[in-house]
């Protein structure tokens, strides 16, 4: 158990880290991680994947506040955008999570895997906007939204990987763009989060510690850690040249996209 909560600390301060930077809500590394530490444990099931879904959304609830708070305080987040999208976000999060349930784990790892490498491809050709382009109104916004909060939830993810790129095509300065993405992330991780509860509440074969589809020893470890370090990640953002730093990410994500393929196969 010590081993467990040293492990889930150090994650979480990773991806509290990169909740901050990139306005990715570290979910792209939570979730595989978690997977990982399953295994090194000695947790098997049918449920394993869903679980890692689950908790991920849950630390990102406490992760994008405090990642949100400092974008605000830099008056890097965009609120009448994070209005906009936020109906959507919440039916679409939570209808994710119902899908998500009842797919096999070696499904929602496929979908995963092809995720990540979308994600990575995307972060490394960093393609410019279109200088006409602007955000859409309420129901467009509210479409985006509900799309972001699907796939979020079937990977796991506060959205930073599809709200940042959705922004930045319309031209949102991409600064105020990772920091709306952070804000966006909190309706996503709650209505994520509520959905993995409840859809995993009384299923068998799920490991002890858990309620629902949330992991209690990870969700704890990696919410308190990462609370501390997506302060300093929004911070780093503000300073750092971003573009190197996505590539760098992008790596990243390429190598756990190759490893959670291998361990399909």
């Amino acid at each position: 158990m010590l081993f467990s909560l040293i492990l889930f600390l150090c994650l979480g301060s990773v991806a509290g880290i990169l909740a901050g930077l990139l306005g990715v809500g570290g979910g792209l590394v939570i979730v595989p991680m978690i997977t990982y530490a399953f295994s090194a444990q000695g947790i098997v099931g049918e449920y394993t994947h869903h679980l890692a879904l689950g908790t991920s959304l849950a630390t990102i609830v406490f992760t994008s506040v405090s990642s949100f708070m400092t974008h605000h305080r830099n008056s890097a987040v965009l609120w009448s955008i994070f209005a906009q999208v936020t109906p959507g976000i919440l039916i679409g999060t939570f209808l994710g999570s119902k899908v998500a349930a009842t797919m096999p784990t070696s499904w929602l790892k496929i979908f995963f895997v092809v995720f990540l490498l979308y994600v990575a491809t995307q972060m490394l050709l960093n393609i410019k906007p279109k200088a006409s382009r602007e955000m859409p109104g309420f129901l467009g916004s509210s479409a985006a939204g509900g799309i972001i909060g699907v796939v979020s939830s079937l990977v796991g993810i506060g959205g930073g990987s599809l709200s940042v790129p959705f922004m930045t095509w319309c031209n949102v300065p991409m600064h105020k763009a990772v920091g709306t993405s952070a804000a966006i992330g909190f309706p996503i991780a709650v209505a994520g989060a509520l959905g993995y509860l409840l859809n995993g509440a009384g299923i068998p074969g799920r490991p002890d510690y858990t309620l629902g589809f949330i992991y209690l020893p990870a969700f704890f470890g990696i919410a308190c850690a990462s609370v501390f370090t997506a302060p300093r990640g929004a911070r780093l953002a503000h300073r750092l040249p971003v573009s190197k730093l996505k590539k760098a990410f992008a790596c990243l994500l390429y190598c756990m996209a190759a490893q959670m393929a291998y361990s399909l196969l």
